[in-house]
């Protein structure tokens, strides 16, 4: 048997919106690159702009510990995303 999670309207809500916004993040990626901006740039740009709006919002200490458990995270692969080949 499958245990289904049933969601709250705010938590769809919120996931909705996160689905949003990036969306918006992709397409304001993907115009970055086709106008000849480097991808790392582009990168540490989105890293710089988040953390900074993270600290405005949770303050530099909230910051700080959620960026602690991002190495971890990266390393057992949440940030990869499988690339299509055709």
């Amino acid at each position: 048997m499958t245990t289904r999670k049933i969601l709250s309207a705010d938590t769809l809500k919120t996931l909705e919106e996160k689905m949003t916004a990036l969306s918006y993040l992709h397409e304001a990626w993907a115009e970055a690159l086709h106008d000849g901006i480097d991808g790392d740039c582009i990168a540490q740009a989105a890293l710089f702009s988040a953390l900074s709006e993270m600290t405005v919002v949770y303050g530099e200490e909230a910051t700080a510990i959620f960026t602690e458990g991002l190495s971890r995270r990266v390393r057992v692969g949440e940030f990869t995303v499988p690339v299509d080949r055709q």
